[in-house]
């Protein structure tokens, strides 16, 4: 009796913890937070800031939760709230995570904490906590949309806290770089709405209503070869510039480093995976037999992005602008495994994005630091740090082998899953891109050698060691660079069944096939076709 009680009330508890709605939570907490630091009195800035940490951090701990309770081998979408908003126009509240999305939303539940408890803005915190609050909600909700109209206003919701985060709290020529930010991307993203109303039109036709469901469009409606190829450059166009790649990166460098320390980590962290993460959601899944067509097109621009980056970053004077280059080529990497469309290589891709936000966050939060002790970024006037700061030396090395993909680290084992995998069906690509690895160990340990070794000058003998805090905030990262780079199994084992998933609906609806491993053994389980576009 006290079993079948015990049992009951467990099932009970699962039941209530199933149905409460995570992911709308997950958008609406910092939503609400972000209005509510606003409202907060002046006199009392300390609220403030508690209050903004106490709402991201529950955010990041339901992010965290929802981790706990995804089901591995469930290769769908899971936590699903759908609920009609407008529904004349078929428009819905429609959400949802997998495997693809899961890692991405984690990541950003944990890093926005760690940039409110992590940086100072120097002034008027409470309007750069509310802005930052914004963002986490826009940046949520692209990344759990599966709706196209939703996910083009959370998509746009972003720009507005981006530019002012720029603009309030950057450098110089923060005026300049936030208006090129945000005309690039509002340039790229009126392309992604025309494709958006054209795609939900159109697909009228076969599904008899219209709607702007993701999944019913991609899984039942019908477009012609053409049509969809115009409509999927709808869409690339936007997702070009917010990745960006080559040759729409020019705004990337100027934003990074004249964004403040909080907006570089957020930028690189998250922002820029809403470019890599829309090729995936909505290029490969909404438009398969289109991205197989545009795929020499856009695997030759990733990998020029890749060696063009590294170049780039190796002729830098300015540390953060060196790691803003790397991106370029690093995002390049994370492009050339999603059009590869293997199993090794999407999977990669997919790791890579979550790799590439963990390590090159860390690098700006810690040029960040160099620079509030410093006052400066330009590589000739930093020289001996090691000397007086051996553990932030240490700190730095250990994220800056982390970014050039050293074994045991967590870059190495995206990149290497992306490299085995596009060689199957890119491999001249594979192989150029290669080459970027190689380069990216040239300009960072370059850099490194200017800034932490030789002997301390006047001006650097005084350099001021981690303190607790930042010692405490850069063990965060470097213990997720060191987990993953040892033990990517969890993530793998999440991921890998939708990306699995992903193409196999590639397969059906287009003319790819997967490649054959010996042994009976695909990259994509081999399964009976039964149906397509």
């Amino acid at each position: 009796m006290l079993s079948t009680l015990v049992s009951s009330a467990g099932a009970a508890t699962e039941k209530a913890a199933v149905s409460f709605p995570i992911l709308s939570a997950l958008i609406l907490v910092p939503l609400v937070g972000a209005v509510i630091v606003t409202l907060l009195s002046n006199r009392r800035p300390e609220y403030v800031k508690f209050t903004a940490l106490i709402i991201s951090a529950g955010t990041g701990a339901m992010s965290l939760w929802m981790l706990a309770k995804f089901q591995t081998a469930d290769a769908g979408f899971q936590f699903v709230s759908q609920h009609d908003w407008i529904r004349a126009w078929g428009i819905s509240w429609h959400l949802g995570v997998d495997g693809i999305s899961l890692f991405l939303v984690v990541l950003t539940g944990i890093l926005f904490p760690l940039v409110i408890v992590g940086v100072d803005p120097h002034h008027d915190e409470k309007r750069y906590l509310g802005w930052l609050l914004l963002l986490e909600a826009g940046v949520m909700g692209s990344f759990l949309s599966l709706d196209l109209f939703l996910f083009f206003i959370f998509f746009e919701i972003v720009l507005v806290p981006m530019y002012f985060l720029i603009g309030g709290w950057g450098y110089d020529k923060r005026i300049y770089a936030a208006t090129k930010f945000f005309l690039y991307t509002m340039f790229g993203s009126a392309f992604m709405l025309v494709g958006i109303i054209a795609t939900a039109v159109l697909a009228q036709r076969d599904l008899g209503y219209i709607t702007f469901d993701l999944v019913k469009i991609a899984e039942e409606a019908t477009f012609s070869t053409n049509t969809a190829r115009w409509l999927f450059l709808s869409f690339a166009i936007a997702f070009a510039v917010k990745v960006p790649i080559f040759p729409l990166h020019t705004w990337l460098p100027d934003a990074h480093t004249q964004a403040p320390t909080g907006g570089s980590i957020i930028l690189a962290g998250v922002l820029l995976k809403m470019g890599t993460y829309g090729f995936l959601r909505f290029g490969l899944y909404l438009f398969p037999e289109a991205s197989v067509w545009a795929k020499p097109v856009i695997l030759t621009l990733a990998t020029i992005g890749i060696i063009y980056g590294a170049i780039a970053a190796t002729m830098q004077t300015d540390l953060k602008r060196l790691v803003a280059y790397s991106s370029v080529a690093h995002l390049g990497f994370i492009v050339l495994g999603t059009f590869a469309i293997t199993s090794q290589s999407l999977t990669g891709s997919v790791m890579q994005m979550i790799n590439h936000g963990v390590s090159t966050g860390a690098l700006f939060l810690l040029v960040g630091m160099i620079y509030e002790r410093r006052h400066t970024r330009v590589i000739a006037e930093l020289r001996g740090i090691q000397s007086v700061a051996p553990i932030f030396a240490a700190a730095f090395m250990v994220v800056m082998l982390s970014s050039v993909g050293v074994p045991g680290l967590n870059g190495f084992v995206g990149e290497f899953l992306i490299l085995i995998g596009s060689f199957e069906t890119a491999r001249w690509w594979a192989i150029i891109a290669a080459t970027g690895v190689i380069l990216a160990a040239l300009y960072l340990l370059w850099a490194y050698q200017r800034v932490f070794h030789g002997e301390p000058d006047e001006a650097n003998s005084s350099f001021k060691e981690l303190t607790l805090r930042e010692g405490s905030l850069l063990m965060v990262f470097i213990g997720l660079i060191v987990f993953t780079g040892l033990f990517p199994k969890p993530m793998l084992n999440r991921i890998e069944p939708s990306v699995d998933k992903l193409v196999k609906h590639v397969e059906l609806h287009s003319d790819y096939k997967a490649p054959v491993h010996k042994g009976g053994h695909s990259t994509d389980s081999d399964t009976s076709h039964e149906g397509g576009k």
